[in-house]
């Protein structure tokens, strides 16, 4: 019995040598594969491409030159309301261009249109008289101070230009609709 399990246990350890061995040299025989070398696209400010790369080393590239799609801008904007609350203003801008002889659509574009430019700009002339009008009015209060009097009332004057202008075309921007 004891000669049985001597030979069953030198046979299975040869046996588990032996393959050991096999896998080692089988293993440093095999080839390790390579990553997959991907020859990129050049691109540029048009271009654009994906990358799809397969366990087996194969790969697809999905490239577009003169891409229209990055030429897509879309411009949301919502402004609070005006001076006095009333209204509120919000401008969405759409453009879409295609390059190399393609056609060049603009979308819906209503940020600035004429009428507003107008009122804007009239409501700011008229805001700046009606300012430098106040600010002329506290002049003679400004003037009684010594040394910097005169210039005291500049500032007076010009500060009511300002505001008054900036005041003027919000109103005549927000009256009007824009």
């Amino acid at each position: 019995m004891k000669s049985i399990l001597k030979r069953t246990t030198v046979g299975l350890l040869i046996f588990v040598g032996v393959a050991n061995a096999g896998a080692l040299i089988g293993h440093t025989i095999r080839q390790p594969i390579q990553p997959a070398q991907v020859n990129y696209p050049p691109v540029g400010d048009y271009s654009s491409y994906t990358v799809s790369v397969n366990p087996d080393g194969s790969y697809t590239i999905d490239y577009k030159g003169h891409d229209p799609t990055v030429l897509d801008n879309e411009t949301y904007v919502d402004t609070s309301n005006g001076v006095f609350g009333i209204g509120g203003r919000t401008t969405t801008t759409r453009n879409t261009q295609q390059i190399a002889g393609g056609q060049t659509e603009v979308g819906k574009n209503d940020a600035r249109s004429e009428e507003c430019i107008k009122a804007e700009g009239g409501g700011e002339s008229n805001g700046a008289l009606v300012g430098a009008s106040l600010g002329t009015a506290a002049a003679p209060f400004l003037t009684g101070i010594p040394y910097v009097g005169w210039l005291a009332a500049g500032w007076a004057v010009m500060a009511g230009q300002d505001m008054g202008s900036s005041v003027g075309s919000e109103i005549a921007s927000t009256i009007k609709g824009c």
